[in-house]
């Protein structure tokens, strides 16, 4: 039934990546659920890969007994002497190898059915042990189809999915086009290992900073946060480990070669590098770059800030839509007041014209003068628009 079967479990195994016994077991249930489908589910059968004779075995046992009350269990002790065994007694079980050929053609298609069915189980099991360790990986593939809305990545012995909400709105990709993904998830289902991809992950960008700075894969530059508004700006906050070297100049590379090859992988997305301050005002100083702050006032018991800058910088400060702001608020995870100097002092002269100023004052010196101390302007940013 299997020609060259010893050839083709080999090749078999190349082509697929599955372990011999996996196929071989595969084979051996595939003919004893065959053979069973011929000769009734209550006989008495094995079935054994002969690797020297390259060909699956399948042996119906039988007891051997002086008067047969059930044929296809027993076997008279004169007959099982001459045909099997010259010695055997009453009471021997053995077994008689069973002709392939005649189990008919039903019975070889659903021994078809059930290896093709283990092959791909293996392969399931393959492919989810190789991913389910590469969580947090940039991975590359080409587009293979869509889905409802879905893209399916071709990973090569795998497919992975960016769902939706993992998905760049702006970014429109073609059939056969390559993209690069952050390995977000493995999930084991029924249909096998579901991989899920993503481009809007803040760890997507911190992976393509290892892969184009070396001192980040080094631990020489530590990446601390990441804040993004996917396809529109990001900001990342880093920090140097060795005082000799400098963590955003090393972010941006030699004529911004670095960052730019970041910003082209994310198609256009642009990217603030802030420097890292353990001094917390001054943190958010930078996390606010390009816009420059005044003063800086800190609740640390509700781990939030009022930054004062300039008339003129406080657009700036804000953005479009409150998104410098809004990422400075993930990046550093205080919660920032933006106000301007006019704005602040026109509340000052309201709050000292009223009757009851003073106790407002107070309330205010209580909210904002435990710990709290002005920041030096942000410097070192370089931001790139």
């Amino acid at each position: 039934m299997f020609p060259e079967l010893k050839r083709l479990i080999e090749q078999m195994c190349k082509d697929r990546g599955i372990d011999k016994s996996v196929i071989i077991e595969a084979l051996e249930a595939a003919m004893l659920t065959a053979a069973k489908k011929k000769l009734g589910p209550h006989v008495d059968i094995e079935a054994h890969y002969n690797e020297d004779a390259g060909e699956i075995e399948v042996f119906q046992f039988k007891t051997v007994e002086e008067k047969v009350a059930d044929p296809e269990m027993q076997i008279p002790l004169e007959q099982a002497r001459r045909e099997l065994d010259e010695g055997a007694e009453i009471g021997d079980v053995l077994g008689i190898k069973l002709d392939t050929n005649t189990f008919g053609r039903v019975a070889v298609q659903t021994a078809k059915q059930i290896i093709i069915q283990r092959v791909k189980d293996a392969e399931r099991d393959n492919i989810y042990e190789e991913y389910k360790d590469r969580k947090g990986e940039l991975v590359n593939g080409f587009v293979q189809r869509f889905e409802g809305g879905n893209i399916i990545v071709n990973l090569g012995r795998a497919e992975g999915v960016i769902p939706i909400s993992e998905q760049i709105s702006k970014e429109i990709y073609k059939r056969g086009e390559r993209v690069r993904c952050y390995l977000l998830e493995v999930k084991k289902i029924t249909k096998g290992p579901q991989i899920i991809l993503s481009r809007t992950h803040p760890a997507f960008l911190k992976a393509l900073f290892e892969v184009e700075v070396p001192e980040i894969s080094e631990g020489l530059i530590e990446v601390v946060s990441v804040s993004r508004e996917p396809g529109k700006r990001s900001k990342i906050a880093v920090k140097s480990k060795d005082k000799d070297i400098d963590p955003v100049g090393a972010c941006v590379g030699m004529r911004g070669s670095r960052v730019q090859s970041v910003v082209q992988e994310l198609r256009g997305e642009k990217i603030d590098i802030v420097p890292y301050s353990e001094d917390q005002a001054k943190y958010v100083c930078n996390a606010l770059s390009p816009a420059k702050v005044n003063r800086v006032f800190m609740d640390e018991d509700n781990h939030a800030m009022l930054v004062i800058v300039p008339d003129d910088q406080l657009s700036l400060a804000i953005g479009k839509n409150g998104q410098n702001v809004r990422l400075a608020v993930k990046l550093t995870g205080w919660k920032i007041d933006v106000k301007s100097e006019s704005t602040a002092a026109s509340e000052d002269e309201g709050l000292g014209s009223r009757p009851e100023a003073s106790s407002i004052m107070s309330e205010a010196e209580r909210i904002f003068s435990d710990g709290s101390k002005p920041a030096a302007p942000a410097g070192g940013v370089k931001p790139l628009t």
